[in-house]
């Protein structure tokens, strides 16, 4: 594993900072990767090569004054997103919040984005087995072919599955819509909300897809992305 880290400022104009890393990791085809704690965009591609790659890329939206440089990266600095290998065949990616200050001031959450954007592009090999535990932002998943479950809290989910794979998937979405291009059943929820169903017959691979507040996309990846 290693870890390449990329920092961009411009002094002769004021613009936003951003930090970019990216770590590697040996990890074979099949195995389960977790995301928890993510936020802003998600972009998880399948690819050939045994290894999973992590890029991070996190900014403000801020414009700053050569004085504020510091400040700056100490705000970059205070979301962490750690890898940890569990076993052979597990890896977890996990984001980490920083704490308020203060935690007596109800209803604000114990933890806070601290105003940073953070941007995922990550590549894992395309037999991957994934569960994703996101919060608010935009996820994409393209061309993996193991059981994926993914859940967010506002935003929009993006699956992009082989063709050519069996799938029995179940999403819904409490305040949004669920589209998908492969055959199964569409109901409304509540009104406001909808839900897919599609069985397979064993051997297929399990989709679970669950949106607090936003839309749910499921569309058959075209086969010149293999």
């Amino acid at each position: 594993m290693f870890r390449v880290a990329v920092l961009v400022f411009s002094l002769s104009v004021p613009a936003a900072a951003q930090v970019s890393t990216t770590e590697r990791v040996n990890f074979a085809a099949g195995g389960m990767i977790r995301l928890t704690g993510s936020f802003g965009n998600l972009n998880v591609e399948g690819w050939d090569r045994p290894e999973v790659e992590i890029t991070v890329i996190k900014s403000t939206p801020h414009y700053y004054k050569t004085q504020q440089q510091q400040a700056t990266m100490r705000r970059l600095g205070l979301i962490r997103v750690v890898t940890e290998r569990r076993s052979a065949m597990e890896l977890e990616i996990s984001t980490f919040l920083h704490p308020r200050r203060s935690r007596f001031a109800p209803p604000m959450p114990l933890t806070t984005t601290a105003g940073v954007m953070v941007e995922y592009r990550i590549r894992v090999p395309r037999e991957s087995r994934l569960v994703i535990h996101h919060g608010s932002g935009y996820v994409l998943v393209n061309n993996v072919s193991g059981d994926i479950e993914a859940t967010s809290r506002r935003g929009d989910i993006l699956l992009m599955l082989p063709d050519s794979g069996a799938y029995s998937i179940d999403a819904k979405s409490k305040m949004g819509t669920v589209s998908s291009e492969f055959e199964g059943t569409t109901h409304v929820r509540h009104f406001v909300g909808e839900g897919f169903a599609r069985a397979s017959q064993p051997p297929s691979h399990r989709i679970y897809l669950r949106m607090g507040f936003g839309g749910i996309t499921i569309k058959k990846a075209l086969a010149e992305s293999f």
